[in-house]
Formats: C-alpha cells, structure tokens, sequence
C-alpha cells in the first residue's frame, strides 16, 4: 500500500512538524486531579518534594505520568510532592538507577527490565518471551505470590526502595518490510531492549542493539536499524514511528506480543528517601501506585484504539505471525528461561515462583515436556 502522507524531516533538517509539534505538548504538565483524599500530617511544617524522572520520552504515556505526579501534593495535603520529568530530561535513561541510587534524583519511573544487567532477576520482574501473558497474571505474582518482597528485597541491596509495579501493556513491532513469519526476523537490524528479549530475536537470526525509547525514531530514520521493538500504538504513533515505518508486526489474534506481552514499568525510590516518610505516607505512596498501575493501563489502552485509524490512515501494514511461529519462538524462548534463572539464586527463585504459577491448572502454558532436560540452580 503506497504511503500519501510526507514523511521524516521538514527542509531545516528538523523533526517532521506533525512530531516535533507533538514534543512540545507531551512537555507540558497536566491538570491536577480533582477530589482526592487528604492525608497531611499536621506534624509536616514543609512539603517534601521527590524529584522523580519517568522512561517515557512523550506521548500519552508521559501526559498521565505528569498528570499523576502534579496530583499528589494536593492529595497529601501539601505533606508530598512529586516533582515529575520525562526521558532525559535530568539524566540518560539507562542511568536511571545511579542517578536514584546517588541521589541526582529521588525516585525513577523506569521499564524495570532495564536493570537485568546489574540483577539478573530483573528480567523476571517485567514481562518476558512467552511467560506470564496478562496484566492481572502479574498482580498476581506481585501481590499474592510474593514478588513484591523479592524486589524490595533485591533493590534494597542498591539502597533503594522498590514501591511497585507499573502496568501500560503489550509491546509491539515496526518494521520497514514486511515481516510474516520467525523467518523474517533473520538478518534484520532490530532495536530491542535487551537481557532475554533480545537473546530470543538473535536465536531467532535478528541483528539486535538496545536503545532508548527517544533514540528509536532517528535510527529508524537513518537506517541503522530497519526493525525497531517499543512499546503500544498511541505512544508509538506519537513518537512519529509511521513516518519511518510502514508495517507493525504483533502475534496471533488474541495474542498481541509474545515477547513483552505486559511490559511493565515501576516506581523506585531512593531508601534515605524513603525512609524519611512517616508511616502513614509511605502506607499511601504504596496505595497510590496499584492505583496508578491500573489508571495508567488503563488509559493508555484507550488511547491505543485511537491510534490504529492513525496507522490505517498512514498507510501503515498491520502484519501477523501464526501459531507456528509462536511454537517455535517458544523452543528458543524455553532454555533461555533457564539461562537468566541460573545466573544467579534470586533470579532462579523468582522464576520457580511463575514457573510453578504458568503450570498450575489456573494457566497451564507451560507443560512437563516442555520443560524437559533443564533444571534449576538454586
């Protein structure tokens, strides 16, 4: 289908205007949500304002953060403060966790799978090729399977306090071909965000390098990748991504991405910061964030419906892989399981948890023989 819309950049050499219009609005705050509940200590004289910088580098996804963050002062009745900023705007996004570990910042709101290179249980925390498959999956494990208790656990041996999971939805795919099948993954330089969601696409024959999110449009651009892996399509579209695209590859009806299907963020918080809350404000800021988790998906995926007339109207080629393709990403995924699981005891003990969950009558995803040969390494 041939495009009609002009697409990159303007003849300054500047971001197309329909992007570089859309960056300026995702920098403004929102309004202040109205009727929330008042829990100030009368023994607060000051408010404590948390600097906090969230992942997302526009879009949607930064409107409710921000919108979020300028509600709280007014909910603890001038005792909290989040003091919200998007992408890079303090620091780099993959120095996020120093920058709240050193105190540059108090608290980050990042994609948490970005910190399997410094704790391997990290991959097990956000979603992963062919594991756990819906959001409320993942309030399970969170809130009732214990999960909330290894990652406070983990990130306290960084200094930091780990307050909960952030849910906005499934990852998709942009590609300039057409990708059909595993097959066409082989060879194709493809942005990824790293840990055991790239190993799977390079078993797979993908040429992978991770990015940011606010890197992944100027790559795509300039060619040095032709694939490019974020996150849904109203964040995505803003980003500009039809501009440089032309097709969007998901899995099987019903079955939007089988590698990130929830890719989940989180709200960290340095521990001296922390620690500095009375009792009642941390019960609230805790409180606050399931709350958030499931306005901040669900408004998102609102906005996702909007977005696919954008894409149709672009041009843009929704494509899909079959059921085979899923059995078979699933043999690549399946060792790579127990790879991350083995790398370290924390990370083998989270994983046996979901491993025990997607095998019990409640999911049933994973089957005795699929597992067959691989054990783990407590």
């Amino acid at each position: 289908m041939k495009k009609t819309q002009t697409k990159t950049k303007d003849q300054s050499g500047a971001a197309a205007p329909e992007r570089r219009d859309f960056l300026k609005k995702s920098a403004v705050a929102g309004a202040v949500i109205a009727g929330a509940p008042h829990i100030r200590n009368a023994a607060a004289a000051d408010t404590t304002t948390w600097k906090i910088q969230t992942s997302w580098p526009g879009g949607i996804g930064l409107d409710i953060f921000k919108d979020w963050c300028n509600s709280i002062v007014e909910k603890t009745g001038g005792e909290l403060a989040f003091e919200p900023f998007g992408a890079k705007d303090v620091v780099g996004d993959f120095q996020l966790f120093d920058a709240v570990k050193n105190g540059v910042l108090d608290a980050m709101n990042p994609f948490t799978l970005y910190w399997a290179g410094r704790m391997p249980a990290a991959v097990f925390l956000s979603s992963y090729p062919l594991g756990l498959r819906n959001p409320h999956e993942w309030d399970v494990f969170y809130y009732a399977l214990g999960g909330l208790e290894i990652a406070r656990e983990l990130f306290a041996n960084f200094d930091m306090h780990y307050v909960g999971p952030i849910h906005h939805g499934p990852n998709i795919i942009h590609s300039k071909v057409p990708i059909r099948s595993i097959d066409d993954f082989d060879g194709r330089k493809m942005r990824l965000p790293g840990g055991m969601v790239a190993e799977v696409f390079q078993d797979a024959g993908a040429q992978t390098t991770l990015l940011p999110g606010s890197e992944i449009f100027p790559a795509l651009e300039k060619g040095t990748i032709d694939v490019a892996d974020y996150v849904g399509p109203a964040i995505n579209h803003a980003l500009g991504f039809h501009q440089v695209t032309d097709y969007i590859v998901m899995g099987p009806p019903g079955f939007m991405s089988i590698y990130q299907p929830v890719d989940l963020m989180d709200l960290t918080v340095g521990m001296k910061q922390w620690n500095a809350l009375s009792d009642a404000m941390r019960q609230f800021v805790e409180m606050e964030v399931h709350v958030y988790s499931d306005m901040h998906h669900a408004k998102i995926q609102k906005a996702d419906q909007e977005a696919w007339a954008k894409f149709e109207e672009a041009g843009t080629i929704v494509t899909r892989l079959s059921q085979e393709d899923v059995e078979r990403f699933t043999e690549l995924a399946v060792p790579r399981w127990y790879q991350w699981a083995n790398k370290d005891k924390n990370a083998a003990r989270v994983f046996k948890t979901q491993l025990d969950y997607m095998m019990s009558g409640s999911l049933g995803y994973v089957t005795p023989d699929m597992i067959e040969g691989h054990e783990l390494k407590f």
